[in-house]
This record gives C-alpha cells, sequence and structure tokens, in this order.
C-alpha cells in the first residue's frame, strides 16, 4: 500500500548525496553494501565507512588490530587485507573485529550524506529489510541515492534497487528476476565474467544478488569520538 504523504526523491552520485534529505538510503549493490552486510553476518562487530584513503590507513595505523577492506578504482589498495568483493570474504570470520571499509562510491555516499537526518545503506541483499524499515518510521521525506560508477556516473544496478524500493512503497511490483536477466548483460554485469578482471570475482554478481539473504539494515551513527560506524538493526 502506498504511504501517504512521503515525498520519494532519487539522487545520483556523491554530488545527489549532499542533496538528501530527511531518510537517507543509500545504494551500492556492486558492492559496498553488499560487503558491508556479509561482513556483519561474519560476526563483524563494528565497520566504520570513510571517504578518505588516508584516514583508512591513518585509523590502521592507529589501530592495528582493525581490518582494512575496500577499493579504489575497484581494485583492492596496498596494505589492504581483503578487497571490495564479498567472495574475498566469504569464509572469513570477522568475530568482534572492527572493520576500516573504504569504496570509491558506496562510503563516499555515506559522509556526503551529511544534510539527512538519518542513513540507512541500501542492496539487494537486505533490500526486504530497507523496506520494511522505511515502512515503519515512515518518513516524510525520502531519499534514495544511487551512488553509481566511482560516485559520478549512474549505474544500473543501484538504479534498479532504488526504484525496486520505490516501487514495493507504492503498492507495485517488482520483477526480481527481469532486473538480474538485464544486469547479466549489462556493462556492470559483463565485468564479473572479465577472467582478465580478477579483481571482480563472477561469484561477486551472485553473491551481489542474492535478494534478502540478511534480515537487517546497517543505520549511520557516531560513536563517542565523533565516528561515524553502521550499526546493525534487525527487522
Amino acid at each position: 500500500m502506498f504511504l501517504i504523504g512521503m515525498d520519494i526523491q532519487i539522487f545520483h552520485g556523491i554530488e545527489g548525496a549532499k542533496q538528501a534529505r530527511g531518510l537517507a538510503v543509500v545504494i551500492d549493490v556492486f558492492r559496498a553494501f553488499s560487503v558491508a552486510c556479509y561482513a556483519y553476518a561474519a560476526g563483524a562487530e563494528k565497520i566504520i565507512p570513510v571517504a578518505d584513503l588516508d584516514l583508512a590507513y591513518a585509523l590502521k595505523k592507529q589501530y592495528p588490530e582493525y581490518v582494512l577492506i575496500g577499493e579504489r578504482h575497484a581494485k583492492k589498495p596496498e596494505g589492504f587485507d581483503y578487497g571490495n568483493s564479498p567472495v574475498d570474504i566469504e569464509r572469513v570470520s570477522f568475530d568482534k573485529k572492527t572493520i576500516i571499509h573504504t569504496t570509491s562510491a558506496g562510503t563516499q555516499g555515506i559522509i556526503n550524506a551529511s544534510g539527512a537526518d538519518e542513513i540507512i545503506t541500501g542492496a539487494f541483499v537486505n533490500i526486504g529489510a530497507v523496506i520494511r524499515y522505511i515502512k515503519l518510521y515512515s518518513p516524510q521525506t525520502l531519499s534514495l541515492i544511487c551512488t553509481g560508477l566511482y560516485g559520478v556516473q549512474p549505474d544500473e544496478e543501484d538504479d534498479f534497487c532504488a526504484q525496486y524500493i520505490k516501487n514495493s512503497l507504492e503498492g507495485k511490483t517488482n520483477d526480481f528476476a527481469a532486473i538480474v536477466s538485464h544486469l547479466r548483460h549489462s556493462k556492470a554485469g559483463l565485468d564479473f565474467y572479465d577472467e582478465t578482471k580478477t579483481w571482480k570475482p563472477e561469484r561477486d554478481f551472485d553473491l551481489c544478488l542474492s535478494l534478502n539473504k540478511f534480515n537487517f539494515v546497517l543505520k549511520a551513527e557516531r560513536d563517542a569520538a565523533d565516528m561515524i560506524y553502521f550499526k546493525k538493526i534487525y527487522l
């Protein structure tokens, strides 16, 4: 059923994140916020999203027990423990670990959505929980931020995710099988089947499109040191 009175806006990229108001859902399907869900499911105690690579290195130097995960231009930066890939961490235990996560798009969107009243992440792996969260709190303004390619260019997977959320809130149906089929033949999807791009394993495609694998949302909060981290909320 349509949530009467909710103003739903869709924004794109880092510049779009700066325009977000109300409840912001920062979307990065391939792969940041899919990775974050897998990391929390693997026992991570805390994930700290950062935009700046130097800050990520500085935090690792200050807290060597922290785990560095992320990418720049899709590749794992030098000195990082894992890339921004669900396959990289699929069989890793992060029990009670704190993770520093930095990416070219997703975490940039989190940091730049500072005008929003609250921020949660968006991906297909937990989209049902995201929709339930929105319905539960029924914000007057909902900003769906498609972070896209490097936070600059639109990417179809994030657009599909935003539209899926919007359709669900408006009582419209979604054809997820058609979305997967389309993405498999899209430029972003074909990257996962390019053997020369070893930093984008083929299985990442399927792991990022495992619909509703997780029943929690990741909400951006601030700790005592005013550092943003994701709080896991089951729904």
